[in-house]
């Protein structure tokens, strides 16, 4: 059963999550707030699993200059036991291309990319509070170019 309390937590847990990468606080172990170490991603870039999984997070924002994710219309599911959860939201992805992509590209070109997608979670409940064990992003529309992908 899912208690207010619960679903609390896991919006507040998307929202920072949002938050840490619109801002970049890419501290060392700043994962370990938002993600367990077996972590699973399915992305339009990839999957990843555990620190990979993080790696490719943070190279996923760099690619841009800056970067707006904003998350509406969470649901959340707590397990009978209580200590396992899933949650889905949608979600508005802004992103702002680097100057050098838009040289690249020539006058012209659009800075912006914006992505709107579905978030489907899996939470386990820790000592440290609600962490993703399992994230999938999925592109339901996009405008605007990609980045530009080296190596």
């Amino acid at each position: 059963m899912t208690t207010q309390r619960d679903h609390h937590d896991i919006s507040a847990l998307v929202s920072r999550l949002f938050r840490a990468l619109d801002t970049r606080e890419f501290a060392e172990g700043w994962a370990d707030d938002y993600f367990t170490d077996d972590v699973r991603t399915t992305t339009p870039v990839g999957d990843a699993e555990g620190g990979d999984a993080v790696r490719h997070t943070e190279v996923a924002i760099g690619r841009f200059a800056r970067t707006q994710h904003m998350a509406s219309d969470v649901l959340v599911d707590v397990g009978g036991d209580g200590d396992a959860a899933t949650a889905s939201w949608n979600a508005l992805m802004v992103h702002i291309h680097h100057d050098s992509t838009l040289r690249e590209r020539g006058e012209g070109a659009s800075p912006l990319f914006t992505v709107g997608g579905v978030f489907d979670a899996e939470l386990r409940r820790t000592s440290g509070g609600w962490r993703f064990s399992r994230m999938d992003v999925r592109a339901v529309w996009t405008t605007g170019e990609p980045p530009v992908l080296s190596g």
